[in-house]
């Protein structure tokens, strides 16, 4: 018996190597925890398709919706550490652990970090008959009358939500919240003037500029946008370190993903993001390119965990709005 074991182990243990060497052998799915056709839906459908040609497998989108992704989030946890099914990771993969603790997940433990895709701005605006010229205004009416000037966000603990209360928070005002079903609808009510202004992605909304329907007030990102050459950075107008809240989007695998596996996904995600094609279509959809390491992606997700949790603390958001 102890000939036999001593036998069968060496040959375990290349087997194992071997099918991780051939991966993948089979499909890959990236599950999306946001509708069809929405920005994090058509981004990652993108990358997935430049990682089919890099792969010589196809990467399948499969939409998991509900919950502000906790439903993705969750099945993508409890499934194989093989490989074959990988999560594109929001901001509310941070938010959701924060906001509600028993969602059965923890964001850090039970995944490993493949890599960042793509980093999206938010721009402040108002309407353009509104009385606002810049965000210095807005701020100071808020001072002036508490809880008059309101932002409206596609949901409680989504992006425009989280970087309007930051906004709030670091000037000291108190500013009303208003959910709607959806950016598209939040924004009608902006323009219309019902609504004093809102964060919104850079996707998509040059248009509205344009036909002088909106007025840009500020912007997220560290260096002004060509897109928008006239419009200032929120460092410039006092709040240094604003870009550092910038959503990150990036790839996760269930915890424990073997090394060689992990590090092939990696090279088929930077390939991607690569693609002059690629890098353009990203910045159409409001996104900026952000290739990163496993290892540089893991230390993103940990500071964004923290940074997310002291909005939400020195906001008082809670689970529930």
């Amino acid at each position: 018996m102890k000939r036999r074991t001593a036998l069968t182990l060496p040959l375990a243990l290349p087997a194992v190597a071997l099918a991780q060497s051939a991966y993948p052998s089979r499909p890959v799915r990236l599950v999306v925890g946001f509708a069809a056709g929405g920005p994090t839906d058509v981004i990652g459908r993108l990358i997935a398709q430049d990682m089919s040609a890099t792969l010589g497998q196809p990467v399948m989108v499969e939409n998991r919706t509900g919950a502000n992704a906790l439903i993705a989030t969750q099945f993508v946890a409890r499934e194989a550490p093989d490989g074959y099914t990988l999560l594109l990771a929001t901001l509310s993969h941070s938010v959701n652990a924060i906001l509600l603790p028993g969602n059965s997940y923890r964001p850090l433990e039970d995944f490993t970090p493949v890599g960042l895709v793509a980093m999206l701005p938010l721009i402040a605006v108002t309407g353009a008959g509104s009385p606002f010229r810049d965000l210095q205004q807005l701020v100071a009416a808020a001072r002036e009358a508490p809880g008059t000037i309101s932002y409206g966000s596609a949901g409680h603990g989504g992006s425009a939500h989280l970087a309007a209360a930051l906004l709030a928070t670091r000037s000291g005002t108190e500013m009303t919240h208003v959910t709607f079903r959806g950016n598209a609808p939040a924004l009608t009510e902006v323009m219309a003037g019902r609504v004093s202004f809102m964060f919104y992605p850079m996707i998509g909304i040059g248009e509205y500029v344009a036909k002088g329907q909106l007025r840009p007030l500020a912007i997220s990102t560290a260096e002004r946008s060509a897109d928008y050459p006239e419009v200032p950075t929120m460092r410039e107008i006092g709040y240094p370190g604003f870009e550092d809240y910038t959503q990150g989007l990036g790839v996760l695998a269930p915890a424990h993903a073997p090394a060689p596996v992990v590090a092939r996904l990696n090279a088929a995600v930077r390939a991607s993001l690569a693609r002059s094609e690629t890098a353009a279509r990203l910045l159409t959809l409001g996104g900026i390119a952000a290739a990163s390491s496993p290892e540089e992606y893991g230390t993103f997700l940990r500071e964004d965990l923290e940074r997310w949790r002291r909005v939400i603390t020195a906001a008082r958001i809670s689970a529930e709005p």
